[in-house]
């Protein structure tokens, strides 16, 4: 099959499946009283979205699935392996990075459902405590980063350097990155349709990467995520009917990750995923200033779209701004990519 026809089929799919779903899971949610809790703690005005169902995440994990299977299988049928389009890389060092990734990002999302299950059905408003959540998260990054070890992949692609290969490196800069990653992604699904559209962006991005990095089979997977986002994003956008919950955060904070880890180059999140990394960067900023300045606050309330909130900010203004952000961290990883190459 042709890529870009596979990629263009992979979008249309993961579309049509993830809208498609809302008619018939959103109401089911609805009947099954699977409402978000609002906590106190955030802004005031997010108490209107009590009772707007959560778990919705289950609309982009359908699409993406359904959609990159149909491709994928359809590909095999016709004879190609498209995952290994215009690639250098062995099979089964590419399949272990693509499909390894894949299952850390349905195990994050598990976590994630177990999360919501306890807000939702437990009527336990904080869910998981933050040393369950850690300590599972922490098991699915080792058990993901031992599988890449074991595969002889522990290098990283650095531009204008080429390969770099460092075991202390790999498993160090592995786990905090990947688990900053997943949690900050998770931070933004605190306003209509921003965790959604800046993942769109970040998807777009690493399809690019991935046809200029020599993984262009890694395209069709991201422009699964795209389609399967933006049916999604429809029933999410302001004023939201569904919200994705930690089952989606989760899962689109594995799948970032294995989409970079694919590409031999974590750090294109610090690129793509520049959203998330302002977002957890701010958190962490406000932590430590308020312990270290008498309670005082940098900023007016993290994460970071919070304090846009506090500000006057629009939810739709939040998410068309931090999009654009996001559009400039994507070009500048796409920039990396191509003009950093060792020839």
């Amino acid at each position: 099959m042709n890529l870009w026809l596979a990629v263009v089929l992979s979008i249309v799919l993961g579309f049509i499946v993830a809208f498609g779903l809302g008619f018939a899971v959103i109401p089911w949610l609805h009947k099954l009283n699977f409402g978000q809790t609002i906590l106190d703690i955030g802004p005031s005005w997010h108490k209107k979205k009590q009772g707007t169902p959560t778990m919705g995440g289950m609309l982009f994990i359908a699409g993406f699935f359904v959609s990159a299977a149909a491709v994928l299988v359809t590909d095999k049928l016709l004879g190609g392996t498209i995952l290994l389009w215009d690639t250098d890389k062995p099979r089964d060092v590419v399949y272990v990075k693509i499909f390894g990734g894949i299952l850390m990002a349905v195990a994050f999302g598990f976590i994630g459902f177990i999360d919501d299950y306890i807000k939702v059905v437990k009527k336990r408003n904080l869910g998981l405590t933050e040393l369950q959540k850690t300590g599972m998260q922490v098991l699915v990054i080792v058990a993901y980063l031992f599988t890449l070890y074991k595969a002889g992949v522990n290098y990283t692609f650095i531009p204008y350097y080429g390969m770099w290969e460092n075991g202390f490196v790999f498993w160090a800069v592995g786990v905090i990155a990947l688990y900053c990653t997943v949690n900050a992604v998770n931070f933004l699904d605190g306003v209509d349709g921003l965790c959604a559209s800046v993942t769109m962006v970040a998807a777009v991005g690493f399809t690019v990467c991935a046809v200029l990095m020599k993984c262009a089979g890694l395209s069709v997977l991201c422009a699964a995520l795209f389609g399967a986002l933006a049916g999604y994003l429809i029933w999410n956008w302001n004023p939201s009917r569904v919200m994705m919950g930690d089952m989606g955060s989760l899962f689109l904070g594995g799948l970032v990750c294995a989409f970079a880890y694919a590409l031999d180059a974590p750090w294109l999140i610090l690129c793509v995923g520049v959203i998330y990394v302002l977002e957890f960067g701010s958190d962490i900023l406000q932590i430590a200033y308020v312990k270290t300045h008498n309670g005082k606050r940098l900023f007016k309330m993290a994460p970071l779209h919070h304090h846009y909130e506090m500000s006057g900010w629009s939810e739709k203004k939040i998410c068309r701004v931090f999009c654009i952000v996001g559009a400039v961290g994507a070009a500048a990883a796409i920039a990396l990519s191509w003009f950093g190459r060792v020839i």
